[in-house]
């Protein structure tokens, strides 16, 4: 699985048009079960490593710029 590798390698997922981003903080690199952060103009919330790949499949997320966070590792 790339997109999970990609994540758990510190790259951003988004649509910076909605203002939607997926990522994984870098607290949670080596941790098991990682949790990532599905983070939206509304706020931000923990979501296991499934749902943040569901996430980002069904919302079509890509390698983005995080607006306070920076530039993806990619």
């Amino acid at each position: 699985m790339i997109v999970e590798a990609e994540l758990r390698g510190g790259v951003i997922y988004g649509d910076r048009a909605n203002g939607e981003y997926v990522y994984m903080p870098a607290s949670e690199v080596g941790a098991v079960p990682p949790v990532c952060v599905y983070e939206t103009d509304a706020g931000r919330e923990d979501v296991d490593m499934g749902e943040a790949l569901r996430l980002i499949r069904v919302r079509s997320l890509k390698p983005t710029r995080h607006p306070r966070l920076g530039e993806s590792s990619l």
